[in-house]
């Protein structure tokens, strides 16, 4: 099977980079299942439905969400109609969050792919339950090669520790975990130990002329001055399509390949052959 992961939709310029690009490599790759997270997607800030559905339309199959995912109201309502649309996994139950953080795939030929969106605590504002004891509920109730024929993790986090042992703690189990939240990727593409692709973040789809996709001299004045600024915009220059490709082996569900893709704006180009 093959699977595509792209990070952090930011803004105007990360929307184009996703809806320019992606129908091309949904053909030229032959992908079978597409993630998009989109939670900086409208204007930096949340997910609207409208947006959501120019994803689906381009050839995204699932929109995972992260610390933003409330930030436009609509979301909360929205998420409740629309399984194809994933928050954090481990919000507490108290929280009664709406939506589901984790769902099965049933593609058009039978095969399945799970999905599963977790958030990290570390340096985070938004203190969540711990991620790896939801990682273990999930991952038993869709266990690879048996409930599933694919599976991907979401890992969204800032500390790049607290990815990595989200990987290595489901080595074995899952066909891919793949961080975001950092908005930068990471050069650490590869297949664990026991089978699992792995990159600690795939970057974000924005203009990388900017601090994480942020008009930079708002940013730079904050760190230069410590003192209060404007209210973040997203930076309007081209955007830059960052993600992860993902071959696996039919008979395991296990990763064969990884690769990085990314396409215009200011980075290196990165296009895995057909």
């Amino acid at each position: 099977m093959r699977l595509a992961y792209f990070g952090d939709v930011v803004g105007k310029p990360g929307r184009a980079a996703v809806l320019d690009n992606l129908p091309g490599l949904r053909r030229d790759l032959a992908l079978d299942f597409v993630v998009v997270n989109g939670e900086n997607a409208a204007g930096g800030f949340g997910l609207t439905e409208s947006i959501a559905n120019d994803f689906f339309q381009a050839g995204a199959d699932c929109l995972t969400l992260g610390d933003h995912a409330w930030d436009q109201r609509e979301a909360l309502t929205f998420i409740e109609r629309e399984p194809r649309l994933l928050r954090p996994l481990n919000y507490p139950a108290a929280a009664n969050a709406p939506g589901k953080g984790a769902h099965v795939f049933v593609l058009d030929d039978g095969r399945r792919v799970g999905v599963v969106q977790l958030q990290g605590n570390v340096f985070m504002k938004q203190q969540l339950e711990n991620a790896f004891h939801h990682a273990d509920h999930a991952l038993d109730n869709m266990p690879l090669g048996v409930a599933v024929d694919a599976l991907i993790v979401d890992m969204h986090c800032e500390a790049t520790s607290e990815k990595m042992a989200m990987g290595h703690y489901c080595d074995g189990r899952a066909s891919l975990v793949v961080g975001s939240h950092t908005h930068v990727p990471t050069a650490d593409l590869m297949i664990l130990e026991n089978g699992t692709g792995y990159q600690t973040d795939a970057g974000m789809c924005g203009d990388y002329d900017s601090v994480i996709g942020m008009q930079k001299d708002n940013s730079i004045n904050r760190f230069a001055t410590q003192l209060p600024g404007d209210r973040y915009a997203p930076a309007l220059g081209e955007g830059t399509l960052c993600g992860v490709f993902v071959e696996t082996d039919d008979k395991t569900g296990f990763a064969r390949r990884i690769e990085p893709i990314r396409m215009g704006g200011r980075l290196a180009a990165s296009v895995p052959a057909g």
